[in-house]
Protein backbone atom coordinates (compact mmCIF):
# COMPACT_ATOMS: atom_id res chain seq x y z
CA UNK A 1 0.00 0.00 0.00
CA UNK A 2 0.84 3.64 -1.11
CA UNK A 3 2.53 5.97 2.26
CA UNK A 4 1.23 9.18 1.38
CA UNK A 5 2.60 10.28 5.02
CA UNK A 6 4.16 13.60 5.17
CA UNK A 7 3.02 14.78 1.44
CA UNK A 8 1.26 17.82 -0.11
CA UNK A 9 -1.06 17.12 -3.54
CA UNK A 10 -3.36 19.30 -5.33
CA UNK A 11 -5.94 17.70 -6.92
CA UNK A 12 -8.30 19.23 -9.23
CA UNK A 13 -11.81 18.80 -10.09
CA UNK A 14 -11.94 17.04 -6.22
CA UNK A 15 -15.26 18.02 -5.49
CA UNK A 16 -16.85 15.49 -6.57
CA UNK A 17 -16.83 12.12 -7.76
CA UNK A 18 -13.78 10.53 -9.05
CA UNK A 19 -11.83 13.52 -7.61
CA UNK A 20 -13.59 13.83 -4.13
CA UNK A 21 -12.59 9.69 -4.28
CA UNK A 22 -9.02 10.69 -4.73
CA UNK A 23 -9.18 13.24 -1.83
CA UNK A 24 -10.85 10.78 0.76
CA UNK A 25 -8.22 8.12 -0.66
CA UNK A 26 -5.46 10.54 -0.20
CA UNK A 27 -6.43 11.68 3.60
CA UNK A 28 -6.89 7.96 4.73
CA UNK A 29 -3.17 7.59 3.61
CA UNK A 30 -1.63 9.80 5.86
CA UNK A 31 -1.10 12.61 3.66
CA UNK A 32 -0.37 16.05 5.03
CA UNK A 33 -2.37 18.17 3.06
CA UNK A 34 -4.99 18.04 0.03
CA UNK A 35 -6.10 20.89 -1.92
CA UNK A 36 -9.39 21.15 -4.01
CA UNK A 37 -8.82 23.00 -7.51
CA UNK A 38 -12.67 22.98 -8.18
CA UNK A 39 -14.72 25.70 -9.87
CA UNK A 40 -17.30 24.59 -8.04
CA UNK A 41 -16.77 26.56 -4.51
CA UNK A 42 -19.36 25.12 -2.49
CA UNK A 43 -19.09 21.97 -3.34
CA UNK A 44 -15.66 21.60 -2.99
CA UNK A 45 -16.02 23.51 0.58
CA UNK A 46 -18.64 20.56 1.48
CA UNK A 47 -16.43 17.72 0.36
CA UNK A 48 -13.31 19.77 2.59
CA UNK A 49 -15.43 19.78 5.61
CA UNK A 50 -15.98 16.13 5.88
CA UNK A 51 -12.44 16.31 6.58
CA UNK A 52 -11.35 17.11 10.25
CA UNK A 53 -8.78 20.32 10.75
CA UNK A 54 -7.15 21.86 8.34
CA UNK A 55 -6.06 18.97 5.96
CA UNK A 56 -8.21 19.42 3.37
CA UNK A 57 -8.22 23.00 1.50
CA UNK A 58 -11.02 23.79 -0.83
CA UNK A 59 -9.88 26.57 -3.35
CA UNK A 60 -12.05 27.89 -6.64
CA UNK A 61 -10.49 27.35 -9.22
CA UNK A 62 -11.12 27.96 -13.10
CA UNK A 63 -8.34 25.79 -14.44
CA UNK A 64 -9.00 27.30 -18.20
CA UNK A 65 -8.12 30.52 -16.33
CA UNK A 66 -4.35 31.01 -16.35
CA UNK A 67 -4.05 33.73 -13.83
CA UNK A 68 -6.36 31.87 -11.89
CA UNK A 69 -4.39 29.01 -11.84
CA UNK A 70 -1.35 31.06 -10.91
CA UNK A 71 -3.37 32.66 -7.44
CA UNK A 72 -4.92 29.21 -7.16
CA UNK A 73 -1.29 27.55 -6.96
CA UNK A 74 0.38 30.94 -4.98
CA UNK A 75 -2.63 29.92 -1.95
CA UNK A 76 -1.56 26.71 -1.73
CA UNK A 77 1.30 27.29 -1.36
CA UNK A 78 1.02 29.49 1.58
CA UNK A 79 -0.74 26.97 3.27
CA UNK A 80 1.47 24.38 2.71
CA UNK A 81 4.74 25.50 1.96
CA UNK A 82 4.97 23.10 -1.56
CA UNK A 83 3.31 20.45 -3.65
CA UNK A 84 4.54 17.14 -3.67
CA UNK A 85 1.23 15.57 -5.76
CA UNK A 86 -0.63 16.99 -8.63
CA UNK A 87 -3.74 15.53 -10.00
CA UNK A 88 -5.17 16.72 -13.03
CA UNK A 89 -8.43 15.60 -12.67
CA UNK A 90 -10.79 18.52 -13.96
CA UNK A 91 -12.37 18.29 -16.98
CA UNK A 92 -15.90 18.48 -19.17
CA UNK A 93 -17.31 17.32 -21.74
CA UNK A 94 -19.61 18.87 -24.58
CA UNK A 95 -20.42 15.74 -26.64
CA UNK A 96 -21.61 16.34 -30.16
CA UNK A 97 -21.47 14.78 -33.54
CA UNK A 98 -18.17 16.43 -34.97
CA UNK A 99 -20.25 18.24 -38.41
CA UNK A 100 -22.51 19.52 -35.47
CA UNK A 101 -20.29 20.47 -33.33
CA UNK A 102 -19.44 24.23 -32.60
CA UNK A 103 -16.33 25.96 -32.03
CA UNK A 104 -17.36 27.35 -28.72
CA UNK A 105 -17.97 23.26 -28.31
CA UNK A 106 -14.53 22.42 -29.44
CA UNK A 107 -12.74 25.56 -27.29
CA UNK A 108 -14.53 24.88 -24.04
CA UNK A 109 -13.35 21.22 -23.64
CA UNK A 110 -9.71 21.94 -25.28
CA UNK A 111 -9.26 24.98 -22.71
CA UNK A 112 -10.19 22.91 -19.75
CA UNK A 113 -9.49 19.81 -20.24
CA UNK A 114 -5.54 20.30 -22.00
CA UNK A 115 -4.71 23.74 -21.28
CA UNK A 116 -6.13 23.73 -17.87
CA UNK A 117 -3.77 20.33 -17.46
CA UNK A 118 -0.84 22.83 -18.93
CA UNK A 119 -1.53 25.57 -16.65
CA UNK A 120 -1.47 23.49 -13.50
CA UNK A 121 1.49 21.40 -14.27
CA UNK A 122 3.29 24.94 -15.20
CA UNK A 123 2.35 26.09 -12.20
CA UNK A 124 3.83 23.13 -9.98
CA UNK A 125 6.58 21.73 -12.25
CA UNK A 126 9.13 24.56 -11.04
CA UNK A 127 8.92 23.76 -6.73
CA UNK A 128 8.52 20.12 -7.23
CA UNK A 129 12.22 20.55 -9.26
CA UNK A 130 13.94 22.87 -6.87
CA UNK A 131 13.08 19.68 -4.42
CA UNK A 132 13.88 16.98 -6.53
CA UNK A 133 10.29 15.16 -5.95
CA UNK A 134 7.51 14.95 -7.53
CA UNK A 135 4.53 12.54 -8.79
CA UNK A 136 1.92 14.30 -11.38
CA UNK A 137 -1.10 12.14 -12.47
CA UNK A 138 -3.08 12.88 -15.13
CA UNK A 139 -6.65 11.65 -15.93
CA UNK A 140 -7.18 11.02 -19.52
CA UNK A 141 -9.83 8.83 -21.08
CA UNK A 142 -10.48 5.40 -22.71
CA UNK A 143 -11.92 8.32 -25.34
CA UNK A 144 -8.26 8.96 -25.82
CA UNK A 145 -8.34 6.16 -29.07
CA UNK A 146 -11.60 7.54 -30.25
CA UNK A 147 -15.28 8.13 -29.42
CA UNK A 148 -18.63 8.76 -31.70
CA UNK A 149 -19.65 12.17 -30.68
CA UNK A 150 -16.42 13.31 -28.83
CA UNK A 151 -14.34 14.75 -30.71
CA UNK A 152 -13.16 17.84 -29.05
CA UNK A 153 -13.05 15.43 -25.55
CA UNK A 154 -11.29 12.70 -27.13
CA UNK A 155 -8.44 15.57 -28.48
CA UNK A 156 -7.98 16.53 -25.39
CA UNK A 157 -7.60 13.44 -23.68
CA UNK A 158 -4.81 12.24 -26.38
CA UNK A 159 -3.31 14.96 -25.96
CA UNK A 160 -3.06 14.38 -22.36
CA UNK A 161 -1.42 11.04 -23.08
CA UNK A 162 1.20 12.75 -25.41
CA UNK A 163 1.76 15.25 -23.00
CA UNK A 164 2.18 12.50 -19.98
CA UNK A 165 4.52 10.71 -22.23
CA UNK A 166 6.61 14.01 -23.06
CA UNK A 167 6.86 15.33 -19.72
CA UNK A 168 7.92 11.91 -17.92
CA UNK A 169 10.87 12.05 -20.20
CA UNK A 170 11.70 15.56 -19.59
CA UNK A 171 11.16 15.06 -15.95
CA UNK A 172 12.52 11.63 -14.75
CA UNK A 173 15.83 12.95 -14.05
CA UNK A 174 14.88 15.90 -11.94
CA UNK A 175 12.86 13.28 -9.62
CA UNK A 176 9.59 13.53 -10.28
CA UNK A 177 7.37 11.01 -12.45
CA UNK A 178 4.45 11.78 -14.55
CA UNK A 179 1.34 9.32 -15.60
CA UNK A 180 -2.27 8.79 -16.65
CA UNK A 181 -4.97 7.28 -15.83
CA UNK A 182 -7.69 6.36 -18.44
CA UNK A 183 -10.72 5.16 -17.11
CA UNK A 184 -13.88 4.32 -19.01
CA UNK A 185 -17.80 3.96 -17.56
CA UNK A 186 -17.18 4.86 -14.22
CA UNK A 187 -20.24 4.97 -11.82
CA UNK A 188 -21.02 9.22 -10.65
CA UNK A 189 -23.85 11.42 -10.72
CA UNK A 190 -23.43 11.86 -14.59
CA UNK A 191 -23.23 8.17 -15.59
CA UNK A 192 -26.05 7.37 -13.03
CA UNK A 193 -28.18 10.08 -14.74
CA UNK A 194 -28.63 8.15 -18.03
CA UNK A 195 -31.38 6.64 -19.63
CA UNK A 196 -31.40 2.59 -18.98
CA UNK A 197 -31.43 1.20 -22.43
CA UNK A 198 -28.22 3.02 -22.59
CA UNK A 199 -26.39 1.99 -19.53
CA UNK A 200 -27.76 -1.79 -20.88
CA UNK A 201 -25.80 -0.84 -23.75
CA UNK A 202 -22.78 0.17 -22.01
CA UNK A 203 -23.00 -2.90 -19.41
CA UNK A 204 -22.51 -5.15 -22.93
CA UNK A 205 -19.62 -3.36 -23.77
CA UNK A 206 -17.85 -3.69 -20.82
CA UNK A 207 -15.87 -7.72 -20.39
CA UNK A 208 -17.02 -7.52 -16.92
CA UNK A 209 -20.45 -6.75 -17.62
CA UNK A 210 -20.53 -3.37 -14.73
CA UNK A 211 -19.15 0.30 -14.27
CA UNK A 212 -16.31 0.91 -12.41
CA UNK A 213 -16.32 2.94 -9.02
CA UNK A 214 -14.72 6.13 -8.22
CA UNK A 215 -12.69 4.23 -5.42
CA UNK A 216 -11.03 1.59 -7.84
CA UNK A 217 -10.18 4.46 -10.03
CA UNK A 218 -9.05 5.91 -6.74
CA UNK A 219 -6.88 2.79 -6.24
CA UNK A 220 -4.77 3.08 -9.44
CA UNK A 221 -4.27 7.16 -8.70
CA UNK A 222 -3.02 6.24 -5.86
CA UNK A 223 -0.95 3.74 -6.92
CA UNK A 224 0.59 6.30 -8.86
CA UNK A 225 0.90 8.60 -6.85
CA UNK A 226 2.79 7.42 -4.05
CA UNK A 227 6.33 5.61 -3.49
CA UNK A 228 5.56 2.00 -4.70
CA UNK A 229 5.57 3.60 -8.70
CA UNK A 230 8.81 5.35 -8.27
CA UNK A 231 10.07 3.46 -11.10
CA UNK A 232 7.06 4.03 -13.40
CA UNK A 233 6.77 6.40 -15.67
CA UNK A 234 5.28 7.98 -18.68
CA UNK A 235 2.71 5.36 -18.41
CA UNK A 236 -1.13 4.97 -19.64
CA UNK A 237 -2.76 3.08 -16.75
CA UNK A 238 -6.43 1.48 -18.82
CA UNK A 239 -9.25 1.39 -15.91
CA UNK A 240 -11.97 -0.12 -18.09
CA UNK A 241 -12.83 -3.55 -16.69
CA UNK A 242 -11.55 -5.28 -19.79
CA UNK A 243 -12.68 -2.79 -22.44
CA UNK A 244 -9.46 -2.52 -24.51
CA UNK A 245 -6.25 -4.82 -23.68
Amino acid sequence: MSDLKGKYAVVTGGARGIGAAVVKRFVAEGAAGVAIWDYDESAAKETAALYPGDRVLAIRCDVSDRENVKRCAEQTMEAFGRIDILVNNAGICRDALFVNMSEDQWDKVLRTNLNGTYYCTAEVVPGMIASGYGKIVNISSSAAHGNVGQANYSASKAAILGLTKTLARELAAKGITVNAVSPCFIETDMMNGIPETLSQTILRMIPMRRMGTTDELAGAVLFLAGDDSRFVTGIELPVNGGMFT
